[in-house]
């Protein structure tokens, strides 16, 4: 069993602290002093990460950054929110950060503000927005941002076998960073052939399962289902998510298999879910589903 790893926001941004400070603000002379506890009364995320920084010019202020897989139309609020409660907490001034990893299946405008008017009150917070996808490659290597090497997949001109292997490369050379390889691959996966990515690196789900990305995938995929119904939703939610992990894990499933799938009960779908790691092609899948289908509901 491999050794769970925390690849939450907190650990990425704590492996080049300036580089990311100096990056999101545009500011060469931003030093980090340390990595703050963002954890306010009953709010916490593992993907917000508050940095506590220093400039000649500004003097000390905070970085608040929120990893967010998508964006939703409920960030502008949220932005606001965790802005006001580190400034009350710690007393110093806040610059929010919005990252967005993937870009929305929809058409939903992003947005860097929130602003409000009601009976003549105004309120309004900016900040800061960094879509990935708009990212290029190549400042990856050339300003040393770690940070961003798992999520190179999916930055502009990444998405190639070529720059992934760059990527691993850099990973692999720094024992600290070693860990970081399948949360690489996972990101890999969303552009590259599945076999092809476990051709190139190591893909451990089982230590993805335990990070944020996993669970917020999850939970969107179960979200997706909610709102089609509770119990019919869940599994509707969970199919969902069964059904990317397999595509990720051994490429296009055919259609009679998927419709089996689409059969299983909500415990089955779990069980699968688990299995599922351990599978490198269709074969694989259509034996298990031989050994499971029994009493499917």
């Amino acid at each position: 069993m491999p050794k769970v790893s925390d690849i939450g926001g907190k650990r990425l941004l704590g492996l080049a602290p300036d580089a990311w400070a100096q990056w999101v603000t545009q500011q060469t002379d931003v030093i980090a002093l340390e990595i703050l506890g963002s954890e306010f009364q009953w709010v916490s995320r593992e993907n917000d990460v508050l940095m506590k920084v220093q400039s000649p010019i500004h003097g000390e202020f905070l970085i608040l950054t929120e990893l967010q897989l998508r964006y939703t139309d409920k960030m502008p609020l949220r932005m606001r929110a965790y802005a006001a409660l580190a400034q009350e907490r710690y007393g110093w001034p806040v610059y929010p950060v919005l990252v967005n990893i993937l870009p929305h299946s929809a058409q939903i405008e992003v947005s860097d503000r929130f602003e409000s008017n009601f009976l003549g009150l105004q309120a309004r917070q900016d900040f800061c927005v960094i879509n990935l996808w708009e990212v290029d490659a190549e400042i990856v290597f050339e300003q040393s941002l770690d940070t961003l090497l798992p999520f190179v997949p999916v930055l502009k001109d990444g998405g190639n076998q070529q720059t992934v292997k760059r990527a691993l490369v850099q990973l692999q050379q720094n024992q600290e960073l070693v860990e970081l390889e399948s949360l690489l691959g996972f990101f890999a996966s969303f552009v590259l052939d599945t076999e092809l990515v476990q051709q190139i690196m190591r893909w451990d789900m089982t230590v993805l399962r335990e990070s944020p990305w996993y669970q917020e995938i999850r939970q969107e995929s179960l979200q997706e289902g909610r709102e089609e119904g509770e119990q019919s939703g869940i599994i509707k939610g969970e199919q969902s998510l069964v059904l990317r992990l397999l595509t990720r894990r051994i490429g296009d499933i055919p259609s009679e298999t998927r419709s089996q799938i689409q059969s299983l009960s909500l415990d089955q779908l779990e069980t699968l879910g688990e299995a599922l790691l351990d599978f490198t092609k269709t074969a694989d899948l259509i034996t298990w589903l031989e050994e499971h289908s029994t009493g499917a509901s």
